[in-house]
């Protein structure tokens, strides 16, 4: 181990906690994955693409893996846009 501090699992700590906390967050094969607390069920789970701190946000799906949101590819955002596109839900996928 090198040391050095994951920025992006601080700041998505650092989000979770400001909104009240009850997700949990896995750093697993080069992205996070964020469970609710109280069930373990999967939430969301971000992907670094290497471009600045964007991310992939993907979801679970019904087909009980992470999937792409939608028909046209990946969603991919700055990690404090992805942390609030979460929060905000428009899909309807994240918080059922």
């Amino acid at each position: 181990m090198d040391g050095s501090v994951d920025l992006h699992l601080t700041r998505i700590e650092a989000y979770i906690a400001e909104k009240g906390g009850g997700v949990v967050v896995r750093k697993v094969g080069g992205g996070y994955s964020l469970f609710r607390e109280s069930s373990g069920r999967p939430v969301a789970r971000f992907r670094p693409t290497g471009a600045g701190d964007a991310v992939e946000v993907k979801w679970w799906s019904h087909r009980e893996r992470w999937d792409d949101i939608g028909d046209f590819g990946p969603i991919v955002l700055p990690l404090d846009r992805a942390l609030a596109y979460l929060a905000e839900d428009p899909m309807g996928c994240f918080w059922h």
